[in-house]
């Protein structure tokens, strides 16, 4: 008679799984593409915050704005929610008829990024406070500098525009070359997932790169002139547009405000939750996650 109890309790438990497993597979699936700079904010705040609002699992994707772009219409990946940064990468997925429109959700800006290991921190911590000029740390010999593929990430794009834009206000002709020597540097190019992660292990030295994702990991920063970082809509015309180059394939490479936008695919199997993503995005809540992970206010209008 004693026994009995227990095997009653793990015959109701059996009987208990399979609708268990199926409420768990009723929760539905928000899938986030997103640039990949934004992982922390994603993958720790936003993503989970969301989920847990609407009663679903949440899956981010981060790379690159214009390789996810490229995923997308390939329909080699689906998602409910692109967040890419700059107008390009969505203006692709609209050629397509992928997307219909996207709206502004933060903003950023160039900075230069470095390693608190690297064996130069003191002479960026110098430049920080303006007792000597970063671009000449940037190139003292053995310098580890890391940027992002220029032809796959607007970050990686924007670190060679910025050089080009300081070296026209510097008046430092061959800033680009020695920095970055190749627009396709091998030793230089790095997953965009991970450039932040190398300057915290001290794998490299130094990055131009987004304040935001700077900030969200704690790495120490240089701030740049409002001529170079790209961060200014209205001296788009005047200045920023001075600036660009063309990659092998022969795309020609521009500065673009570097503004984050939102959307939600035509094929998203989640539209729903897709949509309440993005609203939560420009939510005063969600805004103040942004703002609290370093990133700016959105400017502009929808694209």
């Amino acid at each position: 008679m004693s026994r009995m109890p227990h095997r009653l309790r793990w015959l109701a438990l059996l009987l208990l799984l399979p609708g268990l497993a199926a409420l768990a597979g009723d929760a539905p699936v928000l899938r986030v593409a997103y640039a990949g700079s934004m992982g922390v904010l994603m993958d720790h705040d936003l993503g989970p915050a969301v989920a847990k609002a609407q009663h679903a699992s949440y899956q981010g994707i981060g790379q690159g704005s214009y390789a996810l772009a490229r995923l997308l219409v390939g329909r080699q990946l689906q998602a409910d929610v692109f967040v890419a940064i700059t107008p390009g990468p969505i203006e692709v997925l609209q050629q397509a008829g992928r997307v219909d429109h996207a709206v502004p959700v933060a903003s950023t800006r160039m900075v230069v990024v470095y390693s608190p290991r690297s064996r130069y921190a003191a002479d960026f911590a110098a430049a920080a406070q303006g007792k000597r000029p970063w671009y000449e740390v940037l190139r003292e010999p053995g310098l580890r500098f890391g940027r992002t593929d220029p032809a796959v990430d607007p970050q990686g794009a924007n670190a060679l525009l910025t050089l080009q834009l300081a070296s026209r206000y510097y008046h430092q002709p061959d800033l680009l070359r020695q920095v970055a020597s190749d627009v396709q540097n091998p030793r230089q190019i790095f997953a965009e997932t991970s450039l932040m992660s190398r300057l915290e292990a001290g794998q490299i030295d130094a990055a131009i790169g987004y304040a935001s994702a700077a900030f969200s990991h704690r790495l120490p920063t240089i701030d740049l002139p409002a001529e170079i970082d790209l961060a200014q809509p209205a001296m788009q015309a005047s200045w920023y547009a001075q600036a660009g180059f063309i990659l092998a394939n022969g795309k020609k490479i521009e500065a673009q405000p570097l503004v984050f936008y939102a959307a939600v695919p035509t094929d998203a199997k989640q539209p729903a939750l897709g949509r309440a993503f993005v609203q939560f995005m420009q939510s005063a809540q969600g805004q103040a996650m942004l703002h609290e992970r370093g990133y700016d206010a959105p400017h502009g209008g929808a694209l």
